[in-house]
């Protein structure tokens, strides 16, 4: 259908739409007008992304001033996989109703070379950083010369090709993953490349938080974006985390013998350059002498990595003369590697600030702040000045200088931070970490969201609640902040809060009373009743992998007229377990999808922030009930979580309680909210605990939630919460079709004009007033 929001003309690729939807585009529309960031908490299923795009796109057409440009940031590859679709359906309806007075826009989907490349031989390693390494030497400058006089010497053709036509090369319309492989085999040009390239040109660009928010990948990918682009960052529940990850650095005893390597391995390999070339050491130490160790004429196959802070806090100036000559460097090098030993076989916690670590830093080894700032630029210029391409090998030393650059750099809201057995090395072994850790999402999210790098900013989800926490912890002024509920003609979700068993027994994942019997029991007996009534899938939620272990095998022993509590469940359906080996998980997510094809129906055991809790839709008969048991917060004795804690507080005065809660029932939401796709799906949410309640647990639940949450689901027993399953199933299992939501949940194109005089007359009601 096609409508105008004011003077927007929407292109919506359906011939009806949620009044969700066209709510969510008009909020879109005044958050675009006004600029700056906005939050929006839109319900699971309800058509989100195709909202966003048909908004965006329209918008960019009729302001093309205001935003040129979307950077559409998602998390995993199969959800970027889904936006492309959507962008498609958009593009393709729009270019058939407006024909050829279409716009030529074009969509590009980004990924790592793992995920495009099309290269007989390195495609077929699975090993994202081997690819990477392997794509180099096949792709360096000094490859390409040395292949001009050797004949024996290996190029790649698909990105000899791209270097001959890939900047000619101009495209139209949507380009996912497999869309771009598929044009690099038919044209014989690397699809990774090419899509670097075009992710310049395009109007829509989609790919993962990383390459926006990392400042390793931001450098060289997102760094010369226009200034008039609107910024979506999807599902950003967990993007404070993303914040975070993207600055913070582990480093472990294996890491530093690994690096010690590494710099044996480049003296030797400037003393072999110093043999057989001086005239390049000389080359590259004038460079320094210029302050051009980061020139920005890099080609991109010898790009190796960005740097590790934010490009405001890049130091635009020559290198410091002691680290100019590749033997003093790594001399340098080799001091702060001992260091870092040194400091590690103290294994004994403590939390120092980046400040005095530098002064202790100063006091061993003479080592200045200045000349550790220098450290990453530094290794990355010596590893092009010594033709090194294989950044595998090299990556541990390469981690430590992003750790030696980030500790120079930065101080406030930042920690370091050592904890005895809190790393897990090969065999299962465990190690003392050395760990420098941002406390400040803000910290990385700044550029984005303040000092005008982007015109607009929309930070999205359908489990965004509170949504007053998000601008605390992230430091912005949002210039909307709106969260929208479902409409519906029949209720099809069903949450139900059960707080005891059949036993009256109160049952609850704290840590005084998880392993009581009564609470294993009745956990069980839920499970075991809830498998009886419930038809084709059910997904289990714990709190972590042990815990699910834990219960698990005293399900099977406890016994309940004969029967342990898992055979019971067995005798009802198959049951599949989430391990944390991914291979693994994929294969238990198959075959419980074929046991629910089947009609057996099955039961699937996964874990809360495990791999099957995020991005993994389970539709229709994949999840007709989800099941969490007990609230999952996360491990608060962490000296790392307890440092942010503490820094929330004295920052911004976060209640180190209300955030505990905030992070566990943002995750409780992001796990019930897997079984709700559409308004034909529907499910049953149990939430097995009696915290839940409580209504500082409840409040923090999204507005789509909480509005099906009535009075008397809110404090039952297993019997009851069974009882109430059945009754709900009944209704959902009666005839329901398209014409009951007319007008109502499904809105047609008259419904939409409707409303948009509706509109336009209290406009011009309070434009009198």
């Amino acid at each position: 259908m096609k409508f105008k929001i004011e003077d927007v003309e929407v292109y919506f690729p359906y011939t009806f739409i949620y009044p969700e939807q066209y709510k969510y585009m008009r909020l879109l529309k005044y958050a675009l007008d006004a600029g700056g960031p906005c939050l929006l908490e839109m319900p699971s299923g309800t058509g989100k992304t195709v909202s966003l795009l048909s908004m965006i796109t329209a918008y960019m057409t009729t302001h093309p001033e205001r935003t040129s440009k979307l950077i559409y940031c998602s998390r995993t590859v199969p959800e970027i996989e889904q936006v492309v679709e959507e962008a498609r359906r958009v593009h393709a309806f729009r270019d058939a109703e407006m024909k050829e007075n279409a716009p030529k826009q074009l969509t590009v989907a980004m990924s790592s070379r793992r995920n495009l490349c099309i290269h007989q031989k390195v495609c077929e390693e699975k090993d994202g950083k081997m690819v990477d390494s392997m794509c180099r030497d096949i792709t360096a400058s000094w490859v390409r010369e040395r292949a001009k006089t050797h004949s024996g010497t290996e190029v790649c053709r698909f990105y000899e090709e791209f270097l001959k036509s890939g900047a000619q090369t101009v495209l139209h319309g949507v380009y996912s993953l497999s869309d771009l492989r598929e044009y690099g085999k038919q044209h014989g040009i690397c699809p990774y490349f090419l899509a670097r390239h075009l992710l310049t040109i395009c109007t829509t660009c989609i790919f993962s938080y990383q390459y926006l928010i990392d400042p390793k990948i931001a450098d060289l990918v997102s760094r010369d974006f226009p200034n008039s682009a609107t910024v979506v960052f999807d599902e950003a529940h967990n993007i404070d985390n993303v914040c975070i990850e993207s600055l913070s650095i582990t480093i472990t005893m294996e890491t530093l013998d690994a690096a010690t390597r590494n710099v044996t391995k480049l003296i030797g390999e400037v003393q072999r350059a110093k043999g057989a070339d001086t005239q390049k050491l000389r080359r590259e130490y004038e460079r320094l002498v210029d302050g051009l160790a980061r020139s920005g004429n890099t080609a991109m196959a010898d790009e190796l990595r960005g740097d590790p802070v934010l490009p405001e806090d890049v130091v635009n100036e020559a290198v410091p003369g002691n680290i100019r000559r590749g033997e003093h460097f790594t001399g340098y090098l080799k001091r702060f590697i001992e260091y870092l030993k040194t400091r590690l076989r103290e294994h004994k916690a403590c939390s120092e600030s980046p400040t005095r670590f530098l002064y202790d830093l100063m006091q061993g080894t003479t080592i200045e702040q200045k000349t550790l700032k220098f450290f990453s630029q530094r290794l990355s210029s010596l590893m092009r000045s010594l033709e090194l391409a294989d950044l595998t090998k090299f990556s541990p030393v390469a981690v430590v200088c992003e750790f030696a650059t980030l500790v120079a750099t930065y101080s406030k809201g930042f920690q370091i931070i050592m904890e005895p057995h809190s790393a897990v090395g090969a065999g299962g072994v465990r190690h003392t970490a050395l760990q420098f850790c941002c406390l400040d999402a803000s910290i990385a999210l700044r550029p984005i969201v303040k000092g005008g790098r982007y015109r607009s900013v929309v930070i999205t989800s359908g489990t965004l609640s509170p949504l007053d926490m998000y601008p605390r912890m992230l430091d912005f002024h949002p210039c909307l902040s709106e969260r929208l509920t479902m409409t519906l003609v029949r209720e099809c979700v069903c949450p139900q809060i059960v707080t005891r068993g059949n036993d009256q027994a109160p049952i609850s994942s704290q840590m005084e009373v998880r392993d009581d019997t009564s609470v294993v029991r009745n956990f069980g007996g839920l499970l075991v009743e809830m498998s009886a009534v419930v038809p084709d899938g059910i997904i289990c939620f714990f709190t972590s992998y042990s815990y699910m272990e834990q219960i698990v095998s005293t399900w099977n022993v406890m016994m309940d007229n004969g029967q342990s509590l898992l055979s019971k469940v067995l005798a009802n359906k198959l049951l599949f377990i989430e391990t944390p080996d991914p291979a693994e998980s994929s294969i238990s997510l198959l075959n419980y999808k074929r046991a629910c094809d089947l009609g057996r129906g099955a039961v699937l055991l996964a874990v809360a922030r495990g791999k099957l809790s995020e991005g993994i839709d389970f539709t229709n008969h994949y999840g007709r009930c989800v099941i969490l048991f007990g609230i999952p917060f996360v491990y608060t004795k962490s000296a790392v979580l307890q440092a942010r804690l503490q820094f929330l507080s004295d920052t911004y005065k976060i209640n180190q309680r209300e955030f505990l809660t905030f992070d566990a029932m943002r995750t409780a939401s992001q796990c019930v909210g897997r079984v709700i796709r559409g308004k034909s799906d529907y499910a049953i949410m149990i939430f097995a605990d009696k915290r839940y309640a409580r209504l500082d647990k409840r409040k923090k639940l999204p507005g789509w939630i909480n509005q099906f949450l009535r009075p008397e689901y809110m404090d039952v027993s297993t019997e009851v919460a069974v009882s109430n399953s059945r009754r709900f199933l009944r209704q959902m299992g009666q005839p329901f079709g398209r014409e009951e939501q007319l007008g109502k949940a499904l809105w047609s194109l008259e419904d939409i004009e409707r409303a948009e005089q509706r509109m336009t007359q209290v406009a011009s009601t309070l434009a009198k007033q």
